[in-house]
């Protein structure tokens, strides 16, 4: 096969002129093609152009690689077929020993359930222990909190089947280096559970909640068909080791032990109380880069206009998406985050007496308004004591502070941006509806966030309105906080995966600071379970 990158075609081409533009291209005929990737560009409103990745089946690739050697964007087709490190059949002669351990995974979300799905595919019979309920339980109790205020704090947006992922945009794209190609085990992965299969090519593909939540229990249908159990509302309060420091087991909140020599630490961002447990055991834990802010939301079709001009709703294109940064004048980046088009901002707690903010669209993104996350980088060096587990506390604060100025029952404090800019309380609001639910309370966030981060986003909203037109516009909503960006510790681990002082214990995903994401804490998973299924064949 050979792959044709940066092919470009206006963006109402027909099937016809797509095949004609490979023949002119190679100047060959073509057996078949298949579509790698498929984005576009917007540089000119105008003028939107669709830009592919293909693959094409011909003759003679040899032939034609020697016709086009000076032309960069066309090359051999990589292998992308996954190849597992340990046969099926192997892996169950191994996991039908007397003396085998299963494999422990904590927690079930994209890092948790791609190392157990792998590792049950490989015959290897992992055991997932997951704190939550099972996904259409916490669906339920999630939107028993949006509607109701109910929170539980063992099963929202943080804890449970799925993960955070299951409550977002479902974004299934990152920057991540990957030469093994392991995104593209996900994606595949992702569609046979029940995931659109246009995820395989769109240069930014999504799935959106609903469709997350079946796609998460076909996964674990798929698991446990491979040999793989789960354990829910199951909380895993310490690791067990011996005087080597090699994991033995973990503990149970009910104190029951399950012996076991390898152990996957996929916990998610959230799970504070397992971090702390990790760093008085004397796992190595330190601080991490994060960031924090509000989230800002705009109508949809403000954005689709300014990004896409006349061409606005064309079905190929969908709702527009951006992604600004800037760095400020007091040495701070400030960037949007997961934005979230034709979505809403959710509310995402995971401990009483805290407001959290998250985006969330379905597959349609089909909402009102656009949201995006809008931070600024905090820096463990300069922002709060030299403590690995400072960085908990310094999040813990501002998502207090939020859930008193919102009213003290997980409504959440809004300001307009021209309020924001001037320094003032918001007392009404304008034409942006906020989307967030429980409710919002009219507030001045500059009463909440640190100076830094206060005068950093005054900085940047005049700035992004440059890049982006209307993007500080006075009727512009802020809803605060937005705080779970990313770990706020990385627990550093050697190139075999284990963590580097506790043999055994395998930290992955955004939880040990690995991942940013769906796809990326997913591609994280399947590398802990490769190096897990590797040693487990050396015993």
């Amino acid at each position: 096969m050979i792959r044709i990158t940066e092919l470009k075609l206006p963006l109402n081409h027909s099937d016809e002129e797509l095949k004609e533009a490979l023949k002119q291209r190679l100047l060959t005929d073509i057996k078949q093609y298949h579509i790698v990737r498929r984005g576009y560009d917007a540089r000119k409103r105008g003028h939107i152009l669709l830009v592919y990745t293909i693959d094409c089946e011909i003759e003679d690739d040899d032939v034609c690689l020697n016709l086009h050697a000076q032309d960069k964007h066309l090359h051999k087709a990589p292998q992308v077929k996954y190849q597992f490190v340990v046969d099926r059949i192997t892996g169950e002669k191994l996991a039908g020993q007397s003396s085998y351990q299963r494999p422990v995974i904590i927690g079930s979300g994209p890092c948790g359930f791609m190392a157990g799905l792998l590792l049950a595919q490989m015959g290897l019979r992992p055991l997932i222990l997951e704190r939550g309920k099972e996904v259409r339980e916490r669906t339920a109790d999630t939107f028993a909190f949006w509607r109701k205020s109910e929170f539980n704090p063992e099963s929202n947006v943080q804890y449970g089947e799925g993960g955070a992922g299951t409550f977002s945009d479902g974004k299934l794209y990152t920057q991540i280096s990957d030469p093994h190609h392991y995104g593209h085990k996900v994606l595949i992965e992702f569609v046979k559970a029940g995931a659109p299969e246009e995820i395989l090519f769109v240069s930014k593909p999504h799935i959106g909640t609903f469709r997350l939540v079946s796609m998460v229990e076909h996964i674990r249908s798929e698991i446990e068909s491979c040999g793989g159990s789960y354990r829910f509302n199951t909380q895993v309060t310490s690791i067990l080791m011996d005087k080597d420091r090699q994991v033995v087991g973990v503990r149970l909140k009910t104190g029951e032990e399950i012996a076991t020599r390898h152990v996957i630490l996929a916990t998610g961002h959230s799970a504070r109380d397992m971090m702390v447990s990790l760093y008085n055991d004397g796992v190595s834990v330190q601080a991490k880069p994060f960031s924090v802010g509000v989230r800002i939301e705009h109508p949809q079709s403000m954005i689709d206009q300014v990004r896409f001009g006349p061409q606005a709703g064309h079905k190929k294109l969908g709702a527009a998406d951006y992604k600004l940064v800037h760095h400020a004048g007091n040495d701070r980046g400030v960037y949007s985050f997961c934005m979230c088009p034709g979505g809403t901002v959710v509310a995402a707690a995971s401990e009483q007496g805290g407001v959290v903010t998250n985006g969330m669209s379905q597959y349609s993104r089909a909402e009102r308004n656009a949201n995006a996350a809008l931070v600024v980088s905090v820096d463990p060096q300069k922002d709060y004591p030299d403590d690995p587990l400072a960085g908990i506390d310094f999040q813990r604060k501002l998502e207090r502070k939020a859930f008193v100025l919102g009213g003290s029952d997980y409504k959440a404090p809004v300001q307009r941006v021209e309020d924001f800019l001037a320094g003032r309380a918001s007392k009404t609001l304008g034409d942006v509806i906020p989307s967030y639910k429980p409710g919002v309370t009219p507030s001045n966030l500059i009463e909440i966030l640190p100076n830094f981060v206060v005068d950093a986003i005054k900085e940047a909203l005049p700035a992004f309105n440059r890049k982006l037109s209307g993007f500080s516009f006075a009727d512009a909503v802020m809803t605060g906080v937005e705080t779970r960006t990313s770990s706020p510790i990385r627990i550093p681990r050697g190139e075999d995966g284990n963590s580097i002082n506790t043999r055994g214990l395998y930290p992955a995903g955004e939880g040990a600071g690995y991942a940013g994401g769906i796809m990326s804490a997913a591609i994280d998973g399947i590398k802990m379970a490769e190096v897990v299924a590797k040693d487990l064949m050396k015993i």
